[in-house]
Parts: structure tokens; sequence; C-alpha cells
């Protein structure tokens, strides 16, 4: 069994706690974001995406004990963060302009998951604030599952932009000889 660094765990420990409080800020503060996977892609960005997805899967299970029991059920769309994260950052697409391309493949993915287990565990009601839209949707007439998709991925698309361009400005900020 290979070992994992004090770096890396280290690492992913930030990782987690920027989950954690970044999901508690947005759960205290009834945001329209939910700022629960700026350590994920911190930890994926440098890392790989393996680390990516353990630090998201831990951070959901952090919160779900601690404040937000939905974060628990959740925990998997941590792992197409984490995933598709360093996938996108690996191929390039994650800088300039075409950061706009791979937060979209990152959101589809993760919002795709995240609308199932809202739509089919919770009929689309969960802990953030845009089950408000989510109602007025299924009110309207619109499917469950599309009705929660296209909430999540706005919001998820949103959310995933300012977590991928916090990270890239501290990335930017650390030694070379660090990273």
């Amino acid at each position: 069994m290979k070992k994992i660094s004090t770096l890396k765990l280290s690492l992913i420990g930030l990782g987690i706690a920027l989950n954690v409080v970044g999901t508690f800020t947005a759960f205290s503060l009834k945001l329209p974001i939910l700022l629960d996977s700026i350590g994920t892609i911190m930890a994926s960005f440098l890392l790989g995406p393996y680390y990516g997805v353990v630090t998201g899967l831990c951070s959901g299970i952090v919160s779900g004990i601690t404040f937000d029991i939905y974060s628990l059920y959740f925990a998997p769309v941590q792992i197409f963060v984490g995933f598709f994260s360093a996938l996108m950052y690996n191929k390039g697409f994650m800088r300039g302009k075409k950061k706009i391309l791979g937060v979209l493949v990152v959101s589809i993915f993760s919002s795709f998951v995240g609308a199932v287990i809202a739509a089919f565990v919770f009929g689309g009601i969960t802990s953030s604030s845009s089950s408000y839209i989510v109602a007025v949707l299924s009110n309207m007439g619109v499917n469950k599952v599309l009705s929660v998709f296209i909430v999540q991925f706005l919001m998820d698309y949103f959310d995933r932009f300012l977590a991928v361009s916090l990270v890239l400005l501290v990335i930017s900020n650390i030694p070379e000889k660090i990273k």
C-alpha cells in the first residue's frame, strides 16, 4: 500500500474544512449557492481525481453528521465534482476562456446526479434555498426531475464557476516549489 504524504493529507484536511465551512455558511445564510465544493476542487486540481473524490466524500459525511443531514445523501455528487474537476483541469479546460466549458462539464454531470437524488429521495425539497423555485416549477406542471435539474444546474454552474475561480486564484499564488 502506498503511503500518503503529510502534505497530501494536510491538503485533504484543508479541503474538507473549506467544504464544511462553505456548506455551513450557505446553509446558515440560506444562500442560493452551496459553497460545498471549493475544497474538493482544490484537492482535485492540486492532487488529482482520487484525492478530490476522497475530500468531497469526507466533507459530505462531516457536514451530514454535524449540521445538515442532506449532505450525507448528496455525497455522491462530490464524486463527480472531484473526478471531472481534475479531468477538466488536467486537460486545460479550467483556464482562460475554456473555464466556461470546463465548469459546464462538471456542472452537467454533478447536477444530474444531484437532481436525481433530490427528486427521487426527497421529492425535490431539500435544505437548499432553491427548493422554493423547484416547488414553483413543479406546481406549474414541470416534471419533478426536470424542474430539480434546471434549478440544480443553474445553481451548480454559478457555484462551481465561483469555486474554480477562487481555487485558481489561490493556486496561482502558491510558489512553484510547493506545487
